[in-house]
C-alpha cells in the first residue's frame, strides 16, 4: 500500500505537468486544427532559460522561492516571444496550405530549436539547483517533497485559471468565435490574428511553467528535455480528445498516473524480465486500447465545425 501511494503522487506530478503542456497543443489544434510539433521545445526553453536566470542569480543571496519565482517570470517572457515568433514567422504564412505543409514545418521548428539551444546552452546535461525545502512530508506511508507540493498547486490553479478565461471571458468569447469560423468572427469584430497569437503565447507561458517544474522536480535540463515530455503531452492531448480542454488535462493526469503505477509494479508483474525503463509501454497500450475503442478521446474530440 505505501509503494501504491507513492506511485499515485508520483503519477500525479508527473500528470500535472502532462496537462500543462497538454493544454498548449489542445488549444492550438483547437483553433487552427495545427499539431505544434516544437511545443515541446518551448517547454526546454523555459527549463534552460530558468537554470540560466537561477544559477546566475544563487551568488546574490536570495531566498531559493525569489530564485525560482524570477527565473520563472523569465522563462515565461522568454518562451512567450519564442512562441510568438514561431507562429508568425513559420506558421502564419502556411495558414492555407494543405496541411502537410505546417505539419512538417512543425517538426522542422522543433530540430531547429533543439539545435539553436544545443548551440546556445551546450548539449551535456546541467544539474538544477534545488530552490525549496527538500525535508519530505509523511502521506499514510509514502513522501511528497514541497517541490511536488508546489508542482501540484500550481498545476491547480493555472488549470482554473485557464478554464475561467476561456469560458468567462471576452478573450474566452473571442477564442470561441475564431474557432468556429475566423471569417465570421473576423466580421463581427475579432482579430483572428491576434487571438491566434493569443493562443499561441498563453501554451508558451504554460510550457514554461512545466519547463521550469520539469527542472526542479527532476533536476537537471538540457537540450533534447522536450521531446518526451512534448510527446507524451501530446499522447494526452489526443488521450483526453483534442481540442478539448478538459479531455488535455483528464489524458494527462492519467497518462502520468499510468506511467507511475507501471514504473512501481511492473518488475513484479514480469518476474523481473521488465524494468521500470518499460513504463511507455503502459503509456502507449493504453493510448492505443482508448483509440481503437474510441477514436475521438475519452471526452471527445472538440472542434467546431467551420462553415
Amino acid at each position: 500500500m505505501d509503494t501504491f501511494i507513492q506511485q499515485i503522487i508520483n503519477g500525479l506530478v508527473l500528470g500535472s505537468m502532462y496537462a500543462l503542456v497538454a493544454l498548449g497543443y489542445t488549444m492550438v489544434y483547437g483553433i487552427i486544427n495545427l499539431i505544434n510539433f516544437a511545443h515541446g521545445e518551448i517547454l526546454m526553453v523555459g527549463g534552460l532559460t530558468s537554470w540560466t536566470v537561477v544559477t546566475a542569480l544563487d551568488s546574490v543571496g536570495l531566498p531559493g522561492w525569489a530564485l525560482m519565482l524570477i527565473g520563472l517570470i523569465c522563462a515565461i517572457v522568454v518562451c512567450t516571444v519564442l512562441n510568438f515568433l514561431v507562429e508568425k514567422i513559420a506558421y502564419r504564412p502556411l495558414r492555407n496550405a494543405p496541411r502537410l505543409a505546417p505539419l512538417i514545418t512543425a517538426m522542422g521548428m522543433s530540430l531547429l530549436l533543439q539545435t539553436l539551444a544545443m548551440i546556445i546552452w551546450l548539449p551535456n546535461p546541467k544539474p538544477f539547483p534545488q530552490l525549496l525545502p527538500q525535508e519530505p512530508y509523511n502521506v499514510f506511508g509514502a513522501v511528497i517533497t514541497v517541490t511536488q507540493i508546489v508542482i501540484l498547486v500550481t498545476t491547480v490553479v493555472m488549470l482554473g485559471g485557464l478554464v475561467w478565461l476561456v469560458n468567462y471571458t471576452k478573450l474566452g468569447r473571442a477564442m470561441r468565435a475564431t474557432a468556429e469560423n475566423p471569417r465570421v468572427a473576423g466580421l463581427m469584430g475579432v482579430k483572428p490574428d491576434f487571438i491566434i497569437s493569443t493562443t499561441f503565447v498563453i501554451g508558451a507561458a504554460l510550457a514554461a511553467v512545466a519547463g521550469l517544474m520539469w527542472a526542479a522536480n527532476y533536476g537537471t535540463v538540457f537540450h533534447t528535455m522536450g521531446f518526451t515530455p512534448g510527446l507524451k503531452a501530446f499522447c494526452a492531448a489526443v488521450l483526453g480528445g483534442i481540442g478539448n480542454l478538459a479531455g488535455a488535462m483528464l489524458g494527462g493526469v492519467l497518462l502520468g498516473l499510468i506511467e507511475a503505477i507501471g514504473a512501481g509494479y511492473l518488475g513484479e508483474w514480469t518476474g523481473d524480465f521488465l524494468g521500470s525503463q518499460y513504463t511507455d509501454i503502459f503509456a502507449f497500450v493504453s493510448l492505443i486500447l482508448v483509440l481503437t475503442l474510441k477514436p475521438s478521446g475519452l471526452l471527445g474530440e472538440r472542434v467546431a465545425d467551420r462553415a
